[in-house]
């Protein structure tokens, strides 16, 4: 076989490895043309929009807006998305000066200064009111009851109290959502820590349903229809991205037929279907910068981890430079003692940190798959203690389990980990 280039930091990770008869082969996402014209795209999305009317008709009459934009760690092109949808309220009247964009920050920092100059570009960051959501902060939050007899539903207050909601974001694939955009954009980007303990809790998590590329009876994708609906959404402008980050689709209109539009155009491209299960896998965190943390790399793990035997093995490269992650995740995962234990007591709700969701992504598959972890941002000491099989060299352990498995082994190299969803057919 030729050199494979696992995505990995900045400059990848060049690895040789054997041809074996059952390798099912290179699986990555396939290409998807970018538009000619996405600012265009985007002006005739909000004039001839899907399942709605224009958005300057729905406009029409409203005395204020709030429009939810996604923080600086998601690539949405809000820079091409404002400034046409800002005109079409203008153009039905409403004053710039009742016009709120709102950060969905979820429980990420807020972003500030040039981050939101980045974001949003010099013209609207210096002439709009532009405001971060605090999932921690109660007071400024919404109380709209509760979902499934026991969720409470906390959502920012500017935003449940706007006369006019619109929401913008990127449909990508997602590893409890099924597809990121959409009804996501209030469900974790605004909602409150209260929420978010239900909807992101152990049972949740947990789910065999809750799993990259899975709408239909995901609880988690209802869960955020139903709090959509319970406070309210007048239109969503979403796109799809292609690997270069540039535009491929634009889907405006209706808040939740549109983002079902959007994912269902995207899912060809970023979905291969395999007839069995694998014996084994390689796969990463799809580079920087989403290898930044071990955190982050649960999210390389849970779209392979599906496809493969139980008891077959994970072999994943993330670089980390960051290390492990935030103070609260390391806290969570200094409970670790067993991937079964740690579950049991997740799910005892025996503990509980406000960055646990990752850690409990990570050893929902741990418990069936020993997870080898080639890292030079973690020591080994760490990925240890941690759970992981520790490797610092992914062509040998690659042999040694062809060793274990047999030469016949069924197994599957992933450059691009989580930016491809693998399912068995």
């Amino acid at each position: 076989m030729p050199r494979t280039l696992l995505k990995y930091s900045t400059d990848g990770l060049e690895l040789n490895l054997p041809d074996t008869p059952n390798l099912v082969g290179v699986l990555g996402p396939k290409s998807r043309p970018a538009l000619e014209n996405p600012l265009a795209a985007i002006h005739e999305s909000l004039w001839n929009p899907i399942d709605s009317r224009a958005l300057r008709d729905i406009a029409q009459g409203r005395r204020n807006a709030v429009v939810v934009i996604s923080d600086i760690t998601r690539p949405v092109p809000n820079r091409l998305i404002l400034p046409p949808l800002l005109d079409e309220l203008a153009a039905a009247g409403i004053r710039r000066d009742t016009i709120t964009i709102l950060i969905a920050t979820g429980i990420h920092r807020p972003n500030h200064g040039e981050e939101v100059v980045r974001l949003v570009g010099e013209e609207i960051a210096g002439n709009y009111r532009i405001v971060n959501h605090f999932s921690k902060n109660i007071d400024e939050m919404f109380y709209a009851g509760t979902i499934t007899g026991k969720t409470p539903v906390y959502v920012n207050r500017l935003y449940a109290e706007a006369d006019l909601k619109i929401l913008t974001g990127f449909i990508e694939p997602h590893m409890w959502a099924g597809y990121s955009g959409g009804r996501k954009s209030i469900l974790p980007g605004i909602s409150s820590l209260k929420t978010l303990e239900f909807m992101h809790g152990a049972e949740m998590v947990t789910h065999p349903d809750v799993v990259y590329g899975k709408l239909e009876g995901n609880p988690f994708h209802e869960g955020g229809l139903r709090i959509m609906e319970r406070v309210g959404a007048d239109f969503i402008v979403n796109v799809t991205l292609n690997g270069d980050k540039k535009v491929t689709g634009v889907y405006s209109g209706h808040p939740v037929n549109a983002h079902l539009r959007g994912a269902h155009e995207l899912e060809p491209y970023c979905t291969a279907y395999l007839d069995q299960p694998l014996d084994f896998v390689v796969t990463t965190n799809g580079g920087a910068p989403s290898d930044i943390n071990l955190y982050q790399t649960a999210k390389g793990i849970a779209g392979v981890a599906p496809v493969v035997k139980k008891g077959g093995e994970i072999v994943v490269a993330s670089h980390c430079p960051e290390g492990l992650g935030s103070e609260e995740f390391v806290a969570s995962m200094n409970e670790f003692s067993t991937p079964s234990e740690w579950i049991r007591r997740a799910l005892g709700h025996e503990f509980f940190y406000v960055d646990q969701w990752c850690a409990l992504e990570i050893y929902k598959w741990m418990v069936d798959h020993p997870i080898y972890l080639y890292s030079e941002g973690v020591p080994e000491e760490q990925k240890v203690r941690y759970g992981f099989t520790p490797t610092d060299n992914v062509e040998e352990t690659v042999q040694l389990l062809l060793n274990k498995h047999g030469q016949d082994a069924r197994w599957a190299i992933v450059p691009d980990g989580p930016y491809l969803i693998l399912r068995l057919r």
